[in-house]
């Protein structure tokens, strides 16, 4: 199992085991307010090419910048740096960076506002997005907006995304206003269509404008939703097919039931248990049909336990 952690290190879980060394540490990565080493995708070819994609935050000048690159895993080591992309919008806060492959082998990339709210209905800027790129970094001749990486735009925060299996409809994470941002609360869960317009800064929370795409679900008080994931497995059967996402504010994982005949519509939702575990971060599938996830205390803004943090796995009895 490979896992980042914030501060700017690539780990390896081996046999259950963590082994010491890291397999690489970043060096120039910031991770002095909610940015840091965030995004780990791995090639879908990764059996045959080993390539591993990953994102972080740095600091340029007085500024930072968050950059997507990637790596040939020698399993001891990194080599063949690539830099995917380059210059995405950083900030303490807002910083994104989620990365994941869709079912169309491109790699799909979240961008936070970075407190330039204003810039997230911009279409030619990089802030409050979901960016759309080929493997190699070049953009797409289908994406939306000809020689442009956004895929979607009017975010603030993404945190999640994952397709519902078998078709090209995603779903993402996204964290509303903060209470100096706007009104508290106003989290959502979206449906990311090519080219949808989401809103932010226009509107949030239930509001509504001609051209915008409303939230699927929304929440308020805020539960500050975080990575998401379809569970395709077979092993856990009754979980097939539903979406999950950690809450690192409402201390769970979030279970969404969604309308097989009609994967756009979701049926109900509800917290997966009421065990506190604190700030719940990644939540993903495993190969053996476990989801895993892991907390987040240890960010400043949890409650640190012992041992924090910690990988949990959820399994079939």
């Amino acid at each position: 199992m490979l896992f980042t952690e914030r501060n700017g290190s690539l780990r390896i879980i081996k046999d259950g085991k963590l082994i010491a060394k890291p397999l690489k540490d970043f060096e120039e990565v910031s991770s002095k307010g909610e940015e840091g080493l965030m995004g780990l995708a791995l090639d879908p070819d990764y059996k045959n090419n080993k390539y591993i994609y990953l994102s972080y935050a740095y600091p340029e000048d007085d500024d930072l910048k968050v950059k997507v690159v990637r790596y040939k895993d020698n399993d001891t080591e990194l080599t063949d740096e690539k830099i995917i992309i380059d210059g995405l919008p950083a900030e303490r806060y807002h910083a994104g960076c989620r990365i994941k492959f869709g079912p169309d082998g491109k790699i799909y990339i979240t961008t936070g506002d970075a407190g330039k709210r204003e810039l997230a209905q911009v279409k030619n800027s990089l802030y409050g997005k979901i960016l759309r790129l080929n493997s190699d970094g070049t953009v797409p001749s289908d994406n939306p907006f000809p020689g442009n990486p956004v895929w979607s735009y009017g975010h603030r925060n993404s945190q999640g995304i994952d397709w519902y299996p078998g078709t090209d409809i995603m779903y993402s994470t996204e964290h509303g206003p903060s209470g100096f941002d706007g009104p508290g609360g106003g989290d959502e869960v979206n449906i990311i269509v090519k080219g949808g317009n989401y809103g932010w800064p226009v509107v949030s929370h239930k509001e509504s404008e001609e051209g915008m795409i409303s939230p699927a679900l929304e929440f308020t008080p805020a539960i500050a939703p975080a990575a998401g994931l379809f569970y395709r497995s077979d092993s856990i059967k009754q979980f097939k097919n539903n979406f999950f996402f950690g809450c690192l504010r409402g201390s769970g994982i979030m279970r969404v039931i969604v309308d097989e005949k009609d994967p756009v519509k979701i049926i109900s939702y509800k917290k997966l248990n009421d065990v506190n575990y604190g700030r719940i971060r990644e939540v993903t599938e495993g190969p053996d049909g476990a989801i895993y996830f892991s907390t987040s205390n240890r960010d400043g803004r949890g409650t640190v336990r012992e041992g924090d943090d910690k990988i949990y796995r959820i399994r079939a009895e």
